[in-house]
């Protein structure tokens, strides 16, 4: 894995190597991060320059730190696994991108409220099937996390019950792996 493009282009990530099963990282392809930025730079989206990002289930950080990469200001990484923070921590390292990120080492469903400015784009990489995209998305627009217009960028592998106040603008499917881009419309 690798930052594809911006600052950092051609940057490679910590290796996430065999992986620990139970740690479930699945990070998201060069290939699909690309296809996904390419619709966030030429869609009616959030602007990318400048954007505040909240990247729950953050795993490795992949598609906060592109987005860093490509001009977002600042990145709220939300992740809980060990394993996993242990990754980000070596990716935020290795771009030397501490003083434009927070890492939150908690559960993504239960975010409390939001102590800073909220996000204008939202990276939203749940486990597959389990419910919890909903369950982040509910606690991140109660506490604040979410900027009204904000662009949400959910991944799952089937398409999620739709959450009140989003409006889906576009998805896509990429293998496995459907992407959805949805619109904060309302309350």
């Amino acid at each position: 894995m690798r930052i594809i493009s911006g600052r950092w282009r051609g940057t490679a990530l910590a290796p996430v190597g065999a992986g620990d099963e139970a740690a479930r990282l699945r990070p998201t392809s060069d290939r699909v991060r690309e296809s996904l930025f390419n619709l966030l730079a030429h869609g009616d989206h959030a602007p990318l320059e400048g954007a505040r990002v909240l990247d729950l289930f953050a795993g490795t950080g992949a598609l906060g730190l592109e987005a860093l990469s490509r001009g977002a200001a600042f990145a709220v990484f939300v992740e809980q696994g060990r394993p996993a923070l242990k990754l980000l921590e070596a990716n935020l390292a290795r771009l030397r991108a501490g003083d434009l990120a927070r890492v939150l080492p908690r559960d993504a469903t239960r975010l409390g409220a939001n102590p800073g400015e909220p996000a204008s784009l939202v990276f939203l990489d749940p486990p597959y099937g389990r419910g919890l995209g909903e369950q982040a998305i509910d606690a991140a627009l109660a506490g604040g996390w979410i900027a009204p217009g904000a662009t949400i960028v959910w991944e799952e592998g089937a398409m999620p019950p739709p959450p009140p106040g989003l409006t889906l603008r576009d998805r896509r499917q990429y293998g496995d792996t459907m992407i959805f881009l949805y619109k904060l419309t309302g309350p």
